[in-house]
């Protein structure tokens, strides 16, 4: 009998020995016509086991050879593929023409109920009307109409110019430019057969068909179409504008003799940055409080090395010539995350918290979020967990805590969810911190990742009340990202407000490629704190430094005393993330505007001055942090000599970072700065050109370029 047993275990551990040689981990990339997929969904048929491709369409699964994988992705048809010999599989996806191709039985739209639309631009309310659709920007020229083209299922160039037909009437497309987005009934776009049935060879392109209220330019020839449609500017403005912006005022110049210290908390966000480009993108004017020029200047990536020591974060320092006033300098302090590989990275507890209220119906609302969330997905390990919770006129968990490696359950719970109702935005936080805090993981990485508008218009909503809820939650151990989608009604004060207050970060995603940008590329910055309540403070020698001031980091200021105080929050660092804040300096014997009289001597108050003479320091900077589940802050001290370089001698990175603050402070129309010269930043900015290979850089320069006439 117990020769029986042994020979039946040997015989199960063989059959387990060969079911595992037989598996093999499958690699490729999923495409369409216009190149790589991200957020494409893969599964291996029969079994709960999936993978989404990444930023750059690229996955991994495992399977056994003789297993059918699956390739889907929303509005392409699905394909299969054996599994066989090859580990490298790669896919082209086609339309889904049944899905997409639109059925008319008119040649121009139908009347139906639409509510105003929150476009800048006519052309944006096109984008997304079916695949194969482009809508280019020309960023070179500021203000161009965008070019339009339809890619037909033979072709996939992107020069297919279709027909434009206004209420019946044939149209240019710089005349569909001209017209406002609140005139716009409704939009149809014919494609193949669709369009040639109706329009003949004229329709061989493809047909753009729009409807406006009240028939504007019904019946009009097309001379008396260019005549109406002439005072029309390319630009129109957003109605209704209701986006929330907190106001604040630049930071002033001070004098080290009375302002010794300059104190504040550092700044990972760059919600500004993406959402000053929607705007510009849009042709749209950028309001100045949407501005903050510390989030311009830290979107970009800078050369810093890696940390050589115990601590979490290098220290640099750099001091040059300002670029806007020849007399003054610029002190650069930048920081550097250590890059903590994936491998090493702690599990996470993660709760997806998503806004499904009304106002989240439109494409780049809540369509957007469901496409981002999956590259975060794609991103998960197995030891990692997610839940989600929903809010709306309630708040509602629709997944319990699920394992990373089951990714097809998590996307499917996001495909699912449906727009509509109220905001109870209060409901939902309370909810998420819950679920976040019964499954908390210790020295984990725990996080509640709220993707919305920031539209709350039920229960706790003032940003005084949610600061307070906030700042409760944060105790819990907790940490807060903030997601904001939209625009038109966006909250960007809201939304600010929760990632400050929340040891939280905070990202405006204005498209796909931003979302593989913060939740892809920089997925370890963007989730996992390496250290928190990171502040800084400078002592300015009076010796050296006339009169100073921080540029941007207005909403950062601390006071001095909050320095050491333990109980102050601060921003996070995240791995591999770099931080940078920009002084300008009035140096000593330099005759400036900016310099405010000094106060007379005081008669009943003596300040002796420090004998020591220390010539060689321009100042001396402090910075403290905590580890991530620690409470007490820990000190670093670093000397900064008085050794300035010429700016042409300068670092790429000080270049390309003054440039950005540049911009920044033009679009704001400091009044501390007298060069507001396109031009200058521009040719600053690609004399800093390195270190580009995603080329978010040169797009900051086309972007510089768009705004020459309107600045």
């Amino acid at each position: 009998m117990k020769n029986v047993k042994l020979i039946s275990l040997a015989l199960s551990m063989l059959v387990c020995f060969v079911t595992m040689a037989q598996e093999k981990t499958i690699t490729g990339t999923v495409s369409d016509n216009a190149g790589p997929i991200p957020g494409a969904t893969i599964g291996v048929q029969k079994t709960k086991k999936t993978a989404t491709t990444n930023y750059e369409g690229k996955y991994t699964i495992t399977a056994q050879k003789g297993d059918v994988l699956v390739f889907s992705y929303i509005g392409l048809k699905s394909q299969t593929r054996i599994v066989g010999d090859k580990n490298i599989i790669d896919i082209k996806l086609e339309e889904d023409q049944q899905t997409l191709n639109e059925v008319v039985v008119v040649g121009y739209g139908t009347s139906r109920s639409k509510k105003k639309m929150t476009t800048a631009h006519s052309t944006q309310m096109i984008q997304g009307r079916t695949m194969g659709l482009q809508v280019s920007h020309n960023y070179d020229k500021a203000m161009a109409s965008p070019s339009i083209a339809i890619r037909k299922e033979e072709s996939i160039a992107a020069k297919n110019e279709p027909l434009y037909i206004i209420d019946g009437v044939p149209a240019k497309a710089n005349q569909i430019a001209k017209i406002n987005p609140n005139d716009i009934q409704d939009i149809k776009v014919l494609k193949d057969d669709n369009a040639t049935n109706l329009y003949g060879r004229k329709g061989k392109n493809g047909v753009i068909v729009l409807a406006t209220k009240n028939e504007l330019y019904k019946n009009l020839s097309e001379k008396e179409l260019d005549a109406k449609l002439t005072h029309l500017t390319t630009t129109q403005p957003v109605e209704p504008n209701q986006e929330d912006y907190d106001t604040f005022i630049e930071n002033a110049f001070e004098s080290p003799k009375t302002a010794p210290l300059s104190t504040f908390s550092i700044d990972v966000d760059n919600a500004s940055y993406t959402n000053i480009r929607r705007f510009i993108n849009n042709g749209q004017a950028v309001p100045k409080d949407a501005v903050r020029v510390e989030e311009m200047v830290n979107f970009f990536k800078y050369n810093y090395p890696q940390p050589k020591d115990a601590h979490p974060f290098s220290i640099n320092t750099e001091l040059s010539d300002s670029p806007w006033n020849s007399k003054n300098q610029i002190l650069k302090i930048g920081l550097q995350g250590k890059n903590i590989p994936t491998d090493d990275l702690p599990a996470s507890n993660l709760v997806f918290l998503i806004d499904v209220s009304g106002s989240m119906s439109e494409m780049n609302k809540l369509p957007l979020l469901k496409q981002s969330m999956k590259i975060l997905v794609n991103e998960l390990r197995k030891k990692d967990k997610v839940a989600i919770v929903v809010y709306a006129g309630a708040a509602g968990m629709v997944l319990p805590p699920t394992s990373g490696d089951e990714k097809k359950t998590i996307i499917d719970a996001l495909e699912n969810l449906n727009a509509g109702g109220s905001t109870a935005g209060g409901a939902g936080i309370n909810l998420a911190y819950k679920i976040a805090a019964e499954n908390f993981i210790k020295d984990g990485n725990n996080r509640v990742i709220l993707a919305t508008d920031g539209d709350f218009n039920v229960g706790d909503s003032s940003n005084t009340d949610m600061e307070k809820l906030i700042e409760e939650k944060r105790k819990s151990g907790v940490f807060l990202t903030c997601l904001g989608y939209g625009m038109g009604n966006y909250k960007d004060s809201k939304m600010e407000t929760l990632a400050d207050k929340g040891n939280g970060n905070y990202a405006y995603i204005d498209n796909i490629q931003e979302a593989n940008r913060f939740l892809g590329k920089e997925f370890k910055g963007s989730m996992f704190a390496i250290a928190k309540d990171v502040k800084i403070q400078i002592e300015f020698n009076p010796k050296q430094v006339q009169a100073y001031r921080l540029i941007g980091y207005e909403n950062r200021k601390l006071r001095p005393e909050d320095f050491k105080n333990d109980a102050i929050d601060a921003g996070e660092l995240g791995s591999n993330h770099t931080v940078t804040a920009l002084y300008e300096i009035i140096p000593t014997g330099i005759n400036s505007n900016y310099v405010t009289n000094q106060p007379d001597n005081l008669k009943y108050t003596q300040v002796q001055a420090n004998p020591n003479n220390y010539t060689n320091e321009l100042a001396t900077v402090k910075f403290r942090y905590k580890k991530p589940d620690g409470d007490k802050s820990i000190e670093m001290v670093q000397i900064i000599e008085n050794k300035a370089v010429l700016l042409q001698n300068a670092s790429d990175d000080l270049k390309f970072s003054s440039a950005v603050a540049w911009f920044g402070l033009k679009l704001r129309d400091s009044k501390l700065i007298t060069n507001k010269s396109s031009e200058d930043i521009i040719k600053l900015a690609k004399q800093g050109l390195s270190n580009d290979s995603e080329g978010y850089k040169a797009e900051f320069i086309r972007l510089v370029e768009a705004t020459k006439e309107a600045y």
